[in-house]
């Protein structure tokens, strides 16, 4: 059914309500009630039946128990490795080669580089790894979030061994049009669009340039500079209960083995079973075997503080799962089908691979749906391309770029909500500090992605 120009409301009251309030879960909450209110009213259905039947929905959905499951136990990981004092010695580790702040950024960026594997696991690692270290150098905790969360997709959709790269290359390979290209199996012809993944590598390469100095801080990352200077605070008083730290005293009782060994076994458990459940439960397992015996941890200790971990992710959950909420309540609205239908008209193959860019992008800022939208558009937006003989590799690469956009710059994806919440930052702290630079990075791939319709 279409709801018309009353499809578009709910997703303009998200962002009002999100920058007036501040406040990240009220305001999906919102739009997804005013989207069931437009469904109701216009179908004559009941809305409470509506709303609930699709929170159920959401909430019984194997990606959503899933996703809930393997952020939790990551909180309980990092809890573990943290008590145990490993976190400390890594941080120690890690200053003997940092000794700035722009060197403790830089690593940051070259650790994201090198975890490409996933980025929630390359979220997640690298803010164990340097959080405490860039505290120490009065990094603000803001500026370190933006460096991890620009190389967590950005870096997992470059390199054609990451789950977003087999995801994506299995969605496109589903096409008719893209199998005819001829460059043999998914992966290589997901290979071949990489070298127009223009927003993934301008993303990647302002990092550093943002690091040491050539990039100005913007907006309220000077704000969050000027904070830390005048004040020493790493981060906002917003931020102050994601904060209650144990002691700095990491003398002789941190042992940078502590880290190291369950860390390893998450990443190879990861290459080996695919499966971040899997990889992280076998890194608690891990933990409780190397603590418990040498008595690092007591065995009733270690069960209140894998508890206490995963307790600690619930505000986060809580953001993931009602933007899981909105998502579903704008594909009951039909939002893809409506702003497409808008831009068909629009396009020639020359602008194409920019406006498809756009669309996908868009529409997941707007849902937080960064494997979702892409999904659903490309089987639309690929054999239009083919129709009016767009060069379909760049309008696979915009297609994973509008993805790899939103899950950088949507307040409310999954990637920036583990972001801040691993940074022990206010989500929107990290939100308003990192979209200028996104914003950037957008601009400069609309251009790149319109030059290079007309060139290749």
């Amino acid at each position: 059914m279409n709801f018309g120009v009353w499809t578009l409301l709910p997703a303009i009251m998200v962002i009002i309500f999100a920058i007036i309030s501040k406040r990240t879960t009220e305001s999906l909450l919102v739009g997804a009630v005013v989207s069931y209110l437009i469904i109701a009213t216009v179908t004559g259905q009941n809305i409470v039946n509506l709303m609930t039947d699709s929170f159920f929905c959401v909430l019984t959905d194997y990606d959503t128990i899933w996703l809930i499951i393997v952020c939790g136990l990551f909180g309980s990981l990092v809890t573990l490795l943290s008590a145990s004092k490993g976190t400390y010695a890594i941080a120690r580790f890690l200053g003997k080669i940092c000794k700035s702040g722009k060197s403790t950024l830089l690593v940051s960026w070259i650790l994201g580089i090198i975890i490409f594997i996933d980025d929630y696991m390359n979220i997640l690692t690298i803010s164990a790894c340097t959080k405490k270290l860039s505290d120490k150098r009065k990094v603000p905790r803001e500026a370190l979030a933006y460096v991890i969360d620009s190389t967590g997709a950005p870096v997992c959709v470059l390199i054609p061994f990451s789950t977003w790269a087999i995801f994506f290359a299995g969605v496109f390979f589903e096409q008719e049009s893209i199998r005819a290209l001829g460059y043999g199996s998914a992966m290589e012809t997901y290979i071949h669009a990489i070298p127009y993944m223009f927003y993934a590598i301008i993303a990647v390469v302002i990092v550093p340039l943002f690091a040491l100095g050539l990039i100005p801080k913007l907006g309220a990352m000077k704000k969050a500079y000027e904070r830390t200077k005048n004040t020493g605070k790493v981060y906002s008083d917003k931020s102050e209960r994601f904060n209650k730290e144990i002691d700095d005293d990491i003398s002789e009782i941190a042992n940078i083995m502590d880290f190291i060994v369950p860390i390893t076994v998450l990443i190879a458990v990861q290459l080996i079973t695919d499966d971040m459940f899997v990889a992280t439960v076998s890194a608690i397992v891990v933990c409780a075997i190397l603590y418990i015996p040498r008595k690092k941890i007591k065995a009733g200790e270690f069960c209140d503080l894998w508890i206490q971990g995963f307790a600690e992710t619930i505000p986060a959950l809580a953001i993931i799962v009602a933007a899981l909420f909105m998502r579903q309540a704008s594909n009951d609205l039909n939002l893809p089908m409506y702003v497409i239908g808008i831009v068909e008209p629009l396009v020639n193959e020359y602008m194409y691979p920019m406006i498809a860019f756009i669309v996908v992008a868009v529409l997941g800022f707007i849902t937080g749906s960064n494997w979702g939208i892409p999904a659903v558009c490309a089987p639309i937006i690929i054999p239009l391309g083919a129709l009016i003989d767009a060069n379909l590799l760049m309008v696979m690469a915009a297609i994973v770029c509008g993805g790899t956009f939103c899950s950088h710059a949507c307040f409310y994806s999954d990637a920036t909500v583990i972001t801040s919440n691993a940074c022990g930052i206010d989500n929107m702290d990290h939100v308003y500090t990192q979209l200028p630079y996104a914003i950037i990075a957008f601009g400069l791939s609309c251009v790149a992605f319109l030059i290079a319709g007309y060139v290749f």
